[in-house]
């Protein structure tokens, strides 16, 4: 049985679903009054008009989606965004235009993807020394380009 998420939907739009089978994010639409003009280099917050309330244990991410991503260059900034368990405002989405031309946002566009996760809490364990690895404290490119 599915993963039951109680939703508040104060836009004009249908709940986000899953677009097929495969998918494993919902769409989020644009719930603006009027078009929204970003300029490039320009960043901001999209609202949803949705609220949501999750089971402890689990999040929400906001993506990006790459279709928007790779022909308007939009993307979300703060990615994954998280939604927490314990969230109960509306979901909005960080924007940035990283093209060189001004986008437009029109009511409804679809902006950005859901991804529901299961979250693993951990407690930390003090110790005096951590296991050596091949790695170890190599990262940033240290293993190489190829």
């Amino acid at each position: 049985m599915p993963l039951q998420i109680k939703i508040v939907n104060q836009s004009p739009y249908s709940l986000p679903h899953y677009s097929t089978e495969g998918s494993s994010g919902m769409d989020l639409r644009a719930n603006l009054p009027s078009a929204l003009h970003l300029k490039s280099l320009e960043r901001c917050l999209v609202p949803t008009g949705l609220f949501i309330e999750l089971p402890q244990g689990y999040e929400a991410q906001v993506r990006p989606r790459s279709g928007l991503a790779i022909r308007q260059g939009l993307t979300c900034l703060n990615t994954p965004g998280t939604v927490d368990s314990d969230y109960r405002g509306e979901i909005k989405v960080i924007l940035i235009n990283l093209s060189a031309e001004e986008q437009v946002i029109q009511p409804g566009d679809r902006i950005a993807q859901l991804v529901i996760q299961q979250v693993e809490k951990g407690v930390w364990l003090p110790v005096e020394h951590l296991e050596e690895t091949v790695r170890s404290s190599g990262g940033f490119g240290s293993t190489g380009k190829q």
